[in-house]
């Protein structure tokens, strides 16, 4: 209705003010309203460039277009992954490798998780649409695969870290079953100084 570029900049306006509150946040409120506004703004903007793929394969009237109804389910497929993204894995993948590093490394840690995370989502970026293109609907599967395995790795593998304090995180490795094989039972002081 409003048409691609303002809707496009509405979506990077809520992203850009949520973006900024979290920044500056000084209390909780502003955190979760700038958290609203970040998932509001990226969700928007996702549904528009869904929605303009969509119009530009099958066109915006004609032969190929979906009825109100296939369009309404299209839609509330859209917005049920985005919110479940934005409850689930999508602040859970920063705040978990945040939790999980001992506090001797805790820095290193998120420095690689963050560098890991960019890296992979400019890779996706990149190649998405000529995914697409070749695997059509089988991209999806492609990407469901991926969240099947990120799930039975979170139920093997990731130990519950919610109020767990930084500093016993090393006692949580130790005591799960897989990670104990390669966290060493002691720490020296000669481990935790820099070598010249």
């Amino acid at each position: 209705m409003f048409g691609r570029k303002v809707s496009m900049f509405a979506g990077g306006l809520f992203f850009l003010v949520g973006a900024l509150l979290n920044g500056f946040a000084v209390n909780i409120e502003m955190l979760i309203i700038g958290r609203l506004l970040l998932g509001f703004g990226v969700g928007y903007c996702n549904q528009i460039v869904v929605g303009s793929m969509i119009a530009m394969k099958f066109g915006v009237s004609g032969e190929g277009s979906f009825t109100k109804n296939e369009a309404n389910l299209l839609l509330f497929f859209i917005c049920m992954y985005v919110a479940a993204f934005a409850w689930s894995w999508g602040p859970l993948g920063w705040l978990v490798p945040s939790e999980i590093s001992p506090l001797e490394v805790r820095s290193a840690g998120q420095a690689t998780n963050v560098a890991v995370n960019m890296l992979f989502t400019f890779a996706i970026a990149q190649i998405f649409l000529t995914m697409l293109c070749h695997l059509k609907f089988g991209l999806f599967f492609f990407f469901a695969g991926f969240v099947l395995i990120m799930t039975i790795f979170i139920a093997l593998f990731m130990p519950e870290t919610n109020k767990v304090a930084i500093e016993e995180m090393n006692n949580v490795w130790k005591s799960h079953w897989f990670w104990r094989k390669f966290v060493p039972d002691t720490v020296n002081d000669h481990d935790l100084k820099p070598v010249v």
